[in-house]
C-alpha cells in the first residue's frame, strides 16, 4: 500500500517536472530570440576592410570556428556576434598591417538547419531568417500522418553546451538547430 502511494507521488512529480521543464525551456527559447546572433561553423561572412579591397571578401567559418583571411592568422569567430568579430579583426589588422582599420562583418549565408522525424523529407535545409518550426516543417514537405503537431524537440548549441528543448511549433528556429518531429501516441 505504501509502495503504491510512493510510486504514485513519484509519477506525479516526474510528470509535473516534464510539464514545467517544457514551459521553462520555451520561455528560454523566446528570450534567446532577443539575443544577438552568434556565429558558428557553416556561416558565410562578407567582410569589408574599408580602403583595402584585397583584404575584403567572402569568408566561411570553418569546422573549428575560425575565419581565415589573407595576411592574417585564423581568427576565432564561433560564439561571437558580428560586432565582436569586427572588433577582433580590427585589433588583429591594427597589430600587423594597418593603422586604425575599419572593418564591417555581415552574415551573407546562415548555416543550415536540420529536421528529422515524422516529416515527409528529413534532411538539411538552408536557413531562412525569422523561420518558425511550422515553416521548417513546410520546407521539409509537411508532417506525416503520425506526427505530433503540438510539441517538437529542438537541439541547439548554446555557448559550449548543447541544449534540448520541447517547444511549440510557433517557436523561431535558429541557424544550426536540429528539429525532431516526434510520433504522437494516439
Amino acid at each position: 500500500m505504501i509502495f503504491r502511494f510512493l510510486a504514485a507521488i513519484l509519477a506525479i512529480g516526474l510528470l509535473a517536472g516534464c510539464t514545467s521543464q517544457g514551459i521553462v525551456a520555451e520561455r528560454s527559447v523566446m528570450a534567446d530570440n532577443d539575443a544577438p546572433y552568434t556565429l558558428g561553423s557553416g556561416d558565410k561572412l562578407r567582410v569589408t576592410v574599408f580602403g583595402q579591397p584585397d583584404l575584403s571578401g567572402e569568408f566561411a567559418v570553418d569546422g573549428s570556428g575560425m575565419v581565415s583571411m589573407p595576411l592574417l592568422k585564423p581568427v576565432k569567430a564561433a560564439g561571437l556576434s558580428t560586432e565582436q568579430l569586427e572588433s577582433e579583426l580590427e585589433a588583429e589588422l591594427g597589430k600587423t598591417l594597418l593603422r586604425n582599420p575599419s572593418v564591417s562583418v555581415q552574415v551573407s549565408e546562415f548555416r543550415p538547419f536540420f529536421i528529422l522525424g515524422e516529416i515527409a523529407k528529413a534532411g538539411q535545409y538552408p536557413y531562412v531568417n525569422g523561420m518558425t518550426v511550422e515553416t521548417a516543417v513546410a520546407i521539409a514537405g509537411g508532417y506525416t500522418y503520425r506526427a505530433d503537431r503540438d510539441v517538437v524537440r529542438i537541439t541547439r548549441q548554446k555557448g559550449n553546451k548543447v541544449v534540448e528543448m520541447n517547444v511549440a511549433p510557433t517557436v523561431v528556429v535558429k541557424p544550426g538547430d536540429t528539429i525532431l518531429v516526434m510520433e504522437r501516441y494516439f
